[in-house]
């Protein structure tokens, strides 16, 4: 897997239907244990509510899932909640949808409608992000040199995950890992730059994001 889609931070919005209030509340999390516990906060925030419905995706893969209707009709609240999630491809999140009951019924397609739809429109509001597999290179330089590298980065549209300025510059890099020739492409174009000098002073994979 070369990466998955996730949100930054926490969004919330809320959606009045037939008088009732519909607030949904999404968030990204490492894990099930950050899931369980963004559940129970909500829970505490809004004791008073009708139902705490919820749904996760809590690791990269999709495997770790799990739903709740709190109350509502089987099948009217958790699961569309979690079928928006998969469809629009997140992973390590979990959402809450709180529901505050204002003395109509919706039926259940009218809770289908309400609860994916607070999930839909909250993730429209939301920062999307796609977690991709990098090459964290570690980068060093004269301050001239800075100079000639900033200028490929910028060409190369690679971002700078940490800058230092001291006797020399510390450049961090994130490469995209799509295959072995994305980093060893860059490593060859730093060579052609700087004519033949190894820059490249330290090198660790793992996920960075990049704004969709």
């Amino acid at each position: 897997m070369s990466g998955y889609l996730t949100l930054k931070g926490q969004t919330e919005i809320t959606n009045v239907i037939e008088r009732s209030k519909f607030i949904c509340t999404i968030k990204s999390v490492e894990n099930e244990e950050e899931a369980k516990e963004f559940i129970e906060e909500i829970r505490k925030k809004h004791s008073l509510a009708t139902h705490n419905c919820y749904a996760y995706v809590a690791d990269e893969l999709g495997l770790i899932q799990k739903f709740s209707d709190d109350g509502e009709p089987q099948g009217t609240a958790g699961l569309p909640m979690l079928n928006v999630l998969k469809n629009v491809g997140l992973k390590k999140v979990a959402c809450v949808v709180t529901r505050y009951f204002g003395g109509i019924k919706l039926g259940a397609g009218g809770l289908v409608r309400a609860y994916s739809g607070a999930v839909s429109d909250c993730v429209k509001n939301a920062q999307i992000f796609e977690m991709t597999k990098v090459a964290f290179l570690e980068l060093q330089t004269d301050y001239e040199g800075y100079s000639k590298l900033d200028n490929l980065l910028t060409k190369l549209d690679v971002p700078k995950v940490d800058l230092v300025f001291d006797n020399d510059v510390k450049v961090k890099v994130a490469i995209k890992k799509e295959s072995e020739d994305s980093e060893k492409g860059f490593t060859d174009k730093l060579l052609d730059v700087f004519k033949g000098k190894d820059i490249v002073k330290s090198k660790e994979y793992g996920y960075f994001a990049f704004k969709v």
